[in-house]
């Protein structure tokens, strides 16, 4: 219980931190761009057209809706954050328990590919757990943001948000891009343990020194090429969650009204827009693009 509390602490400390930059991040993933290009320097130092970067946006944000408008949406994702964290800690528990005496280890004390697999599925179970039951919140918080675009005040609380989805989709409305994002999870999750596992296995000698140190860090490396290479299930689901639901942002000219999730990802893959926000800082202008200020974007 104690560990399950400091989890919720530190996470909720680490979600205020972060939450300008997701807010960020989602305003660039349903395509809003209310600031024009600039010129600059990509990493050769070769001079391109390029839309403006983190510390731009965040200032515009402040410039429109002050300091505190970096923190539309923070309320649900925080409850999101903690329920997901008490659920998530109860479910690896019960599965740690179920499947105790399951634990195999090989002759030298690793762990063995079979091991690898049971913790990972145990981890999956609990997390998609977690997210099938937070993601109602994930939801508000989205649309909370993307209210930005079109200053609307349809979603200003929790329980008036619950109220509104309701009523005008009903409870399929709360689950709004759940599949790309358990799918992104997973997938996510498979792979960073997968990768892990083989590189502490046959590229790092138990005889080496900071053997702790070395497996922790090949985690993170994988953990980072993981979410890169599953980036396109958050972008298409982060899209269907706030897509059609009566929002500027959720509406031409920012974005077709996709049926499905499937079609979504089509339409982005045929664009060429699958990395949309995935990097905040060096942005190339998309090629056949013009945007202009004043929150309109011309194609």
């Amino acid at each position: 219980m104690a560990d399950t509390c400091g989890q919720v602490v530190l996470g909720t400390g680490l979600t205020v931190l972060s939450h300008p930059l997701m807010y960020i991040k989602v305003l660039v993933q349903v395509g809003h761009e209310p600031l024009p290009p600039t010129t600059g320097r990509n990493i050769f130092g070769r001079q391109v057209n390029q839309l403006p970067g983190l510390f731009a946006y965040a200032k515009y944000i402040m410039k429109v809706d002050g300091k505190a408008g970096l923190f539309k949406g923070l309320v649900p994702r925080l409850c999101a954050g903690t329920v997901g964290t008490v659920v998530h800690s109860r479910v690896l528990q019960r599965c740690q328990e179920f499947g105790k005496g399951e634990v195999v280890r090989s002759s030298n004390g690793d762990r063995s590919f079979q091991h690898v697999i049971n913790e990972t599925t145990k981890e999956m179970v609990a997390r998609s757990c977690a997210t099938l039951i937070t993601h109602p919140f994930h939801v508000i918080t989205l649309r909370c943001m993307v209210q930005f675009i079109g200053r609307e005040t349809k979603y200003c609380g929790i329980i008036d948000s619950v109220f509104t989805i309701y009523k005008e989709e009903g409870i399929l409305g709360f689950f709004a891009g759940l599949i790309p994002r358990l799918l992104g999870d997973v997938l996510s999750l498979w792979i960073c343990n997968m990768l892990a596992h083989l590189i502490n296995t046959y590229a790092i000698d138990d005889s080496m020194n900071h053997m702790g140190e070395i497996r922790n860090c090949s985690q993170a490396v994988t953990g980072f090429f993981a979410s890169m290479l599953t980036y396109p299930f958050v972008l298409v689901s982060n899209l269907m969650a706030v897509n059609n639901c009566g929002l500027a942002g959720g509406l031409p000219p920012y974005a077709s009204v996709y049926p499905t999730w499937l079609g979504c990802w089509r339409h982005l893959s045929l664009e060429g827009n699958m990395s949309r926000g995935n990097s905040l800082f060096f942005r190339k202008l998309p090629a056949g693009k013009m945007y202009a200020v004043d929150q309109k974007r011309f194609f």
